[in-house]
């Protein structure tokens, strides 16, 4: 976002799911959505009529000949309507990315990763799990703890799998079980679930780290009075133009400033914006969008208020800090962070204009939640 032109707007990954559960003598240290993936083109066996998908290669290709194993009988999963984790997977059915999630459990003396993955077809070649290099390295002291097996048995394989299109397999990795004293740590070598150093933060008894895995309600704002509705407009004649006043103020934070709140129907964006004269114009150049780290995009579908993709004047006092909100597409729960990319807008005539683009990368949803307080009303407060 930029000083008087703001063109706003926005898929691996992963939150924290709040406390640690206990299921069945099992215990969830933490759990993530996964990054999205694309998936690859089906083909039809002439011989079998069954869908076959080759799947995108990994680092492994380069190294390990393909095994000649093919699974059978993958463990699959019930996918309850309340579990947050398997929201996405099961909404991914016929697009062309999927999540690919998993959870980091302690069953039976042991620490477990469970990796799932919808099949998206009957056969799928060319895949792999994890081998020797698979580990969870604890960030505080620097042990590592490496994958002793996989279940079933494909530790140090490309491998195929047969089974049933739609089903969500329960691939698993064990690994010794981490002391009660780990508290963050770094998940390696299992490559097709982007876990290759991704940090996660361990749930432990009632203590709470990291983002919790809830959705947020959806925000209020101080809503603007339209003076002047616009007519005709035109980019290059600013009295074509629509005006506003009475924005939602906040107090003073370094302009550009974001908050997040995340809800199941959409994500929104507010963003902080600096007033340095008391009538001034802003707006948003359009195609702005949220990115993950898969590539997965969530494209903008609203500015609160505001118009969208057209220039709007704001009348107000310098010195005055306001919120533009923008609402995009839905993120996962658990999404780690998102990178903010703006393009460049279209010329147009005017004193100092500034159309600018703009990209943030690796944008902590965490903290762009927490920073949902600094967002707050604030109304003007003047002394003559």
């Amino acid at each position: 976002m930029k000083k008087r032109m703001i063109i706003f707007s926005l898929l691996a990954v992963m939150t924290a799911s709040g406390l640690a559960q206990t299921k069945n003598d099992v215990v969830v240290l933490e759990a993530g959505n996964g990054s999205w993936v694309p998936i690859p083109s089906a083909e039809i066996d002439k011989k079998t009529k069954k869908s076959v998908v080759h799947w995108n290669r990994t680092e492994k290709d380069d190294w390990f000949e393909p095994s000649g194993l093919v699974l059978e009988n993958v463990p699959t999963i019930e996918t309850p309507g309340a579990d947050a984790l398997f929201v996405d997977i099961l909404n991914a059915e016929g697009n062309a990315y999927m999540p690919m999630p998993w959870r980091l459990t302690e069953e039976n003396g042991e620490t477990v990763l469970h990796c799932y993955f919808r099949m998206p077809a009957d056969i799928v070649d060319n895949f792999w799990l994890t081998d020797e290099e698979g580990c969870i390295l604890d960030k505080e002291t620097g042990i590592s703890y490496r994958a002793r097996r996989t279940e079933p048995d494909c530790y140090y394989k490309r491998f195929g799998i047969k089974g049933k299109k739609g089903d969500i397999l329960d691939f698993k990795i064990f690994f010794p079980k981490l002391p009660e004293s780990v508290r963050e740590v770094a998940i390696y070598g299992v490559p097709n679930w982007y876990l290759r150093g991704r940090n996660v933060t361990l749930n432990r008894g009632n203590q709470f780290y990291g983002v919790a895995h809830y959705y947020d309600t959806i925000p209020e704002f101080h809503h603007p009075t339209q003076i002047v509705e616009a007519k005709n407009y035109d980019k290059d004649n600013f009295f074509t133009w629509s005006e506003y006043k009475d924005a939602h103020l906040i107090k003073p934070i370094p302009e550009g400033t974001m908050a997040m709140w995340l809800t199941p129907e959409a994500t929104y964006v507010a963003i902080s914006t600096e007033m340095n004269w008391r009538r001034e114009y802003f707006g948003r150049g359009g195609n702005t969008i949220l990115i993950d780290k898969s590539g997965h995009q969530y494209k903008c579908k609203d500015v609160i208020d505001y118009p969208d993709d057209t220039l709007f004047w704001v009348q107000g006092y310098s010195g005055d800090y306001f919120a533009i909100v923008l609402v995009f597409e839905p993120l996962p729960l658990t999404l780690e962070s998102i990178t903010y990319i703006e393009p460049e807008g279209e010329p147009f005539k005017a004193n100092f204009a500034n159309w600018s683009g703009e990209v943030k990368t690796d944008l902590s949803i965490k903290e762009l939640r927490q920073n949902q307080k600094l967002f707050e009303y604030y109304p003007r407060k003047i002394v003559q």
